[in-house]
């Protein structure tokens, strides 16, 4: 029964570790001193979006401390923001040109060790010619009406070999 339920664990945690996008880690300030263990972080993240190069999206985050934080068991608050840029020239594939990939997830982090995730997921708002990104986190049981978005507004995009310009 013991082996079971480890291994149960042990599968659990291999899923979650292969669900989390990876993310650079720009830099992070302290927020609570702890006598035992970390303590609580802001921590700053960046990624690309996997399907739209020059798209960059960085988000600021909770990360408690103490003991429990040490040991990665602890549950980060819902707290978190974003700020997406154009970092170089972008190109529309045509799924997130005709809307069919709104509400895509693009960015999933672990905030517990097993039922907690802050996430992000992308629009594109054809008539304004811009993308968005919205960030939340949610838990199997109950999530949080803490977000934030941001926006791209694109000047000139590719979509589908021709350029797109709002407007047009």
């Amino acid at each position: 029964m013991r082996n079971k339920r480890l291994a149960a664990l042990g599968c659990g945690v291999l899923l979650l570790a292969a669900t989390t996008v990876a993310a650079e880690e720009i830099g992070e300030v302290s927020t609570t001193f702890k006598f035992v263990g970390a303590n609580d972080k802001i921590v700053i993240e960046a990624f690309d979006d996997p399907d739209i190069g020059g798209a960059t999206c960085y988000v600021s985050r909770a990360r408690t401390g103490g003991i429990k934080g040490t040991f990665g068991v602890a549950e980060d608050t819902s707290d978190a923001s974003i700020s997406c840029r154009q970092t170089g020239p972008i190109t529309l594939p045509e799924r997130v040109a005709s809307g069919k990939d709104d509400g895509k997830e693009v960015f999933k982090k672990s905030a517990s060790l097993i039922f907690k995730k802050v996430q992000v997921v992308r629009f594109y708002d054809k008539k304004r010619s811009t993308l968005i990104y919205l960030t939340y986190s949610d838990r199997i049981i109950e999530g949080s009406p803490k977000n934030s978005i941001s926006t791209i507004a694109l000047t000139q995009a590719i979509q589908g070999g021709a350029v797109a310009v709002p407007g047009n």
